[in-house]
């Protein structure tokens, strides 16, 4: 349907899994495979239901896609908010990357409602 690599919300998703990656490797090791791999995984959900979605051969099946990228987004808010209050990072370590998962998904909707 779409060529995903031309979505500039898939290219701000993939530079949010960079600046993912660059927290991720400021946290306890202790948490490699607990939160950190969780946030991880999330992360990488965002742009490969993005792509995924884009690769479908019909707009609702876009859009559902774009919905999972959605629930995503929110989940990996909740684990940086989570971050920051279990002390593992400082509010402006997290808050750009907040700053981005709200654009991210300000971005879904509009694409969202221009399927319809």
């Amino acid at each position: 349907m779409n060529r995903y690599e031309d979505l500039k919300i898939w290219e701000k998703a993939m530079s949010l899994v960079e600046d993912v990656y660059l927290l991720m490797e400021h946290l306890p090791k202790d948490e490699k495979f607990g939160l950190i791999s969780q946030i991880k995984r999330c992360s990488i959900s965002v742009p490969s239901n993005i792509a995924e979605g884009a690769g479908r051969n019909s707009k609702k099946e876009f859009k559902h896609f774009l919905s999972i990228a959605n629930g995503s987004t929110s989940e990996l808010e909740t684990q940086l908010i989570l971050v920051h209050r279990l002390k593992f990072a400082n509010k402006s370590d997290v808050k750009p990357l907040l700053k981005k998962c709200n654009e991210i998904r300000k971005m879904s909707y509009a694409l969202q409602k221009s399927l319809s």
